[in-house]
C-alpha cells in the first residue's frame, strides 16, 4: 500500500496526499453483511447537542465485522479485500467452507485466494488466530482481546500491531501501540500481523471539504470564544487564553484524567511514553 500526491491542478489538491488502493480488489460490498448506520449529529435520545462539530457527512452503511474470530476448525478462503469508509483498515471478506461469508480487518500482506484458520493447533501464519497461550513470543499481532471470546478491542487501526513479549502463569505480557505493556489472559486470542494500509498516516485532505464529507464540523478555537462560553475565551486583542483547559474547566497538557484506583491498574506493566 502506498500513498498517492495528486498533481496541483486545482487548490484543494495542491497539499492532497491520498492512498492509491493498489490492495483493494472489489469496490461492491457484500449485500449480506451490511446494515444501517444512522447518524446522530452530535444529539442524545433526547435530541439534546451532547457532542459539538458534528453532522452532515456522506451516507455510510455498517459493514458487520468478526473481530471474534470463534469459526474454529473450519478453513477460510479469502475472496476480495475491500475499502471501508468507517475505520482506517482495510477488510476482507472470507468464504468459510461451510458456507458462511465474513469480513475480517486485513492484515499487512493477506493476499486474495489465501487461507486462513483459528483455533487450537493453528500454525501462527498471516492472518491466523490463535490464543496467546501458542503464539510463539516475539510475535507481531493485532485485533487483540482483552477478555476471552469477547472479540478484539487492541490494535485494530490502520498499520499499528502490538508484540508478545513473554508468558507467566495464565498471564501474557503484550506492548501495545502506544508503548503501553499490559497484562492479558492466556485465554484470550489474537490475530497473526500487522494491520493493512499502514500508510494511511500519510495522508492529508487538501481541503476543509473533505472533513466536511466524513461527518465533522468547524471547530472552534477556545480563545476565540467570549468568556461565558469558554474559560480561555475573551481579553482584549489575539490574547493567549490563559492556561489550556476544556470548556468545562478540565487542564489539558500533562493533567492525569485515569482514575487512581481503576480496577485495571494492576494489569499494566509499564505506562505508555509522553
Amino acid at each position: 500500500m502506498a500513498a498517492k500526491k495528486i498533481k496541483p491542478v486545482t487548490p484543494g489538491q495542491r497539499h492532497k496526499v491520498t492512498s492509491n488502493f493498489e490492495a483493494v480488489t472489489s469496490s461492491t460490498p457484500e449485500k449480506s453483511l451490511l446494515s444501517p448506520l444512522k447518524k446522530s449529529g452530535g444529539r442524545n435520545n433526547v435530541g439534546k447537542m451532547t457532542m459539538r462539530y458534528i453532522g452532515g457527512g456522506h451516507k455510510k452503511r455498517y459493514r458487520v465485522i468478526d473481530f471474534k474470530r470463534e469459526k474454529d476448525g473450519i478453513q477460510g478462503t479469502v475472496k476480495s479485500v475491500e475499502y471501508d469508509p468507517n475505520r482506517s483498515a482495510r477488510i476482507a471478506l472470507v468464504y468459510y467452507a461451510d458456507g458462511e461469508k465474513r469480513y475480517i480487518l486485513a492484515p499487512n500482506g493477506l493476499q486474495v485466494g489465501q487461507v486462513i484458520n483459528s483455533g487450537t493447533g493453528v500454525a501462527p501464519e498471516i492472518g491466523n488466530t490463535l490464543y496467546l497461550s501458542e503464539i510463539p513470543l516475539g510475535t507481531v499481532i493485532h485485533n487483540i482481546e482483552l477478555r476471552p471470546n469477547s472479540g478484539g478491542v487492541l490494535a485494530r487501526s490502520a498499520g499499528t500491531y502490538a508484540q508478545l513479549t513473554s508468558r507467566e502463569g495464565k498471564y501474557a505480557t503484550v506492548k501495545l501501540p502506544s508503548g503501553e505493556t499490559r497484562m492479558v489472559l492466556v485465554t484470550c486470542r489474537a490475530t497473526i500481523g500487522s494491520v493493512g494500509n499502514s500508510d494511511h498516516g500519510l495522508e492529508r485532505s487538501g481541503k476543509a471539504g473533505r472533513s466536511r464529507w466524513i461527518g465533522r464540523r468547524p471547530r472552534v478555537r477556545g480563545v476565540a470564544m467570549n468568556p461565558v462560553d469558554h474559560p480561555m475565551g475573551g481579553g482584549e486583542g489575539r490574547s493567549s487564553g490563559g492556561h489550556p483547559r476544556s470548556r468545562k474547566g478540565i487542564p489539558a497538557k500533562g493533567y492525569k484524567t485515569r482514575a487512581p484506583k481503576k480496577q485495571s491498574n494492576k494489569f499494566i506493566v509499564e505506562r505508555r511514553k509522553k
